[in-house]
């Protein structure tokens, strides 16, 4: 074989330092990203935020929204929570007192013997958030047992068990539901006969309540359907769970980053303006690196300032591409934002990857949470894509608008004779959609809906 040498012309896309920071960006989410912004503001010298008006140039661009439901969150958003009326507002959440805390000044205020006092401490710390005693009570004995030099019984332990169950909440430290449910039917209602049924209900057939099975219930209880449902409606007055009360409220924020509104017949897309701060070169520091100096100084200069315009660049991109494919979702789902979820039609990452020129991978970064205010509430991009199942007139059907039409079916049923998943299906099909029984089962689960058995209600 002869060697020799051979000329290929060719392009190739090389992953530059660039080109990596330019994707990185396009995959954080709004909060990831004002971080990043921050770090390269601190580390950047040369990269500074422009203060040219930047207050009135955000107020004029967000005016047109005051009227729309996003302002009012975009506001509060902005302002860490919104106002308060006085100080003491404020501070409110910091004085918040959790369940032990609140137990141990019940037990203060109890005149507990120093014995007592002592088993009271330790069974309050055994009692987790939702009210329920985690230990057994030889555990609790053994431990107040080293603790203490007298000879303590195990029947004392289950005294002051008695004497904390009967605190605020009603049922706290209860071993199970059962004992729970009954410490508050014992003291919580005044009609005895309806309490002694369902005392009788919760202590001998709890498993029947679980399991919603009301017939064989009224038969064991020799109940008619009107009596069964004041017992029913007895139990319902229950908390099974006393210590949620005392469980602090987490609220999670969402900044959109896409904006749409309804103007004049047509859907209109913007970003969120408060998400990116405009930012520029400090031209102070860049025109020193327009000499002919090489000392260490100026080429850290250089460096610096090429850094602070590829970043500038990079947000610039991002901002593009997430306009471009919130616009391309916004044009494809023009019957969801006209009609609800279930116009939503079959899209996939494809379809926006063609309607932009670009690779699935980018819209998929793009998508990944981000979030897109509309007058229907606040969604991530990926709500909008969905699979696709078949209609009878040959059409194509989404599965979100399934599984909305799932939903609304449910809510609209007859509580005392909930659809099966058959009967759900038979329903849809009756609109021309073909759903098999066991994926009507998959989206129900899918969208925390319990079966039949499990939904019926008699009140």
């Amino acid at each position: 074989m002869k060697q020799g040498l051979q000329l290929k012309f060719g392009q190739q896309l090389s992953m530059t330092p660039q080109l990596q920071q330019a994707i990185r960006l396009l995959q954080l989410s709004s909060l990831e990203l004002q971080q990043e912004i921050q770090q390269a503001l601190d580390e950047n010298p040369l990269l500074e935020v422009a203060d040219e008006d930047v207050a009135g140039e955000t107020d004029e661009r967000t005016d047109h929204w005051d009227d729309t439901p996003c302002s009012a969150a975009l506001s509060n958003t902005s302002s860490g929570g919104g106002s308060f009326d006085n100080d003491t507002d404020l501070y409110q959440g910091a004085t918040e007192q959790s369940l032990q805390d609140y137990l141990f000044w019940q037990m203060r205020l109890s005149h507990f013997s120093p014995t007592d006092e002592l088993i009271a401490t330790a069974l309050i710390d055994s009692i987790n958030d939702s009210g329920y005693l985690t230990c057994d009570l030889e555990e609790i004995l053994d431990a107040v047992q080293q603790q203490s030099d007298d000879d303590i019984l195990a029947d004392e332990v289950a005294v002051v068990l008695k004497r904390i169950q009967q605190f605020e909440p009603l049922g706290v430290g209860s071993r199970d539901v059962r004992e729970c449910l009954l410490i508050q039917l014992q003291r919580g209602s005044t009609d005895t006969f309806w309490r002694d049924k369902a005392i009788t209900a919760v202590s001998e057939h709890l498993d029947l309540l679980g399991s919603r099975d009301y017939r064989t219930l009224a038969r064991k209880l020799r109940l008619n359907e009107d009596q069964l449902t004041s017992v029913i409606g007895l139990i319902q007055q229950l908390q099974p769970r006393p210590g949620d009360s005392f469980r602090p409220e987490t609220d999670d924020y969402v900044i959109p980053d896409v904006l749409v509104r309804k103007k004049n017949g047509k859907w209109i897309v913007e970003l969120n303006p408060q998400n990116l701060p405009k930012l520029k070169v400090n031209q102070t520091y860049a025109a020193l690196c327009n000499g002919s100096g090489q000392s260490e100084d100026m080429q850290y200069i250089r460096q610096q300032t090429q850094e602070a315009k590829w970043f500038i660049r990079s947000l610039e991109s991002r901002s593009d591409t997430l306009l471009r494919v919130a616009s391309a979702i916004v044009a494809q789902q023009q019957g969801f934002f006209e009609y609800g979820a279930e116009a939503m039609k079959p899209m996939v990452l494809a379809d926006i990857a063609t309607a932009v020129e670009m690779h699935e991978s980018t819209i998929s970064r793009v998508t990944t949470q981000k979030y897109m205010h509309t007058p229907r509430g606040m969604f991530e991009l990926k709500y909008f894509f969905s699979s696709q199942l078949a209609t009878d007139d040959g059409g194509e059907c989404s599965s979100t608008a399934i599984r909305a039409l799932l939903k609304k079916l449910v809510t609209a049923e007859n509580p005392k004779k909930p659809l099966s998943d058959s009967k759900l299906a038979q329903l849809m099909a009756d609109q021309g959609i073909q759903v098999a029984r066991r994926t009507i089962a998959k989206y129900r689960e899918a969208l925390n809906i319990p079966p039949s058995s499990q939904r019926k209600r008699l009140i």
